[in-house]
């Protein structure tokens, strides 16, 4: 997110691969969603901010009546799954339309390093219900064994590390370095788990920014040769895990 002669202003590095990213980025676990559920006493109304391809907001769907999702993102509106209970809107994080004191929880999931962070908390502040709770949430590089690891590392930092946006360092410290002015209390651990091809990982990691960034700078795919690299040690299938870094507070 940037300011331009006052006006907050969306950086949109996700669109272009709204179908992909939908496809392809791993899910997050149920147990989340009901430990995240079992801290509010209500249960009418969750707000999902920067939603994406909405995956939190359907989770969050089978533990509140209504969830309202918004995103700036038309490209990854067109892509999210539609169940009754979500009601997706075209808009900032920070501008959700819904009435003052009304929402239960407010989530943002993978997506608050990209957010204008204290327009986006008065915003979480305005709208909450009394005891109601904001959790924000962010995955670190997946891990499969040391070998694969050791490869997709070196990809991250070293063949397209330097085409990430700036944002993307808060992820690599689970959000600790952020601003959160709420009351915090500790969270479980939690991570995603998912059983990939090697395609699967190909498609994957064609999904990250800086990925599409490298392509659109150099005019060429940086995947395939780590795909070539990966592939002897991947076997048919693999069980790739996520650490997820939960922040959460009243």
């Amino acid at each position: 997110m940037a300011q331009k002669d006052g006006v907050t202003q969306f950086q949109d590095h996700f669109s272009t691969r709204a179908a992909e990213y939908a496809h392809y980025r791993p899910h997050y676990p149920p147990e989340l969603f009901a430990w995240l559920a079992g801290q509010t006493s209500q249960h009418r109304l969750a707000l999902d901010c920067a939603t994406g391809n909405g995956q939190a907001a359907i989770a969050l769907a089978g533990h509140y009546a209504r969830v309202v999702a918004t995103d700036a993102s038309s490209g990854q509106l067109r892509h999210a799954a539609r169940v009754p209970a979500v009601e997706y809107r075209q808009a900032l994080a920070h501008e959700s339309g819904l009435a003052a004191g009304t929402v239960d929880l407010v989530t943002v999931a993978q997506a608050l390093h990209w957010i204008d962070r204290p327009l986006f908390y008065g915003e979480a502040r305005r709208v909450l219900a009394a005891g109601g709770v904001v959790a924000v949430w962010c995955y670190s590089l997946m891990r499969c064994d040391a070998a694969i690891d050791e490869l997709v590392d070196t990809f991250y930092h070293d063949t397209v590390g330097s085409y990430w946006p700036p944002e993307r360092r808060h992820t690599e410290d689970g959000y600790r370095s952020l601003e959160f002015p709420f009351a915090e209390f500790p969270a479980p651990a939690f991570e995603m788990r998912a059983v990939m091809t090697v395609e699967d990982l190909a498609g994957y990691l064609g999904t990250w920014s800086a990925t599409a960034r490298y392509r659109d700078a150099r005019g060429q795919d940086p995947v395939p040769a780590l795909i070539g690299a990966v592939r002897a040690w991947w076997g048919e299938r693999r069980e790739v895990r996520w650490p997820l870094w939960l922040r959460v507070g009243r």
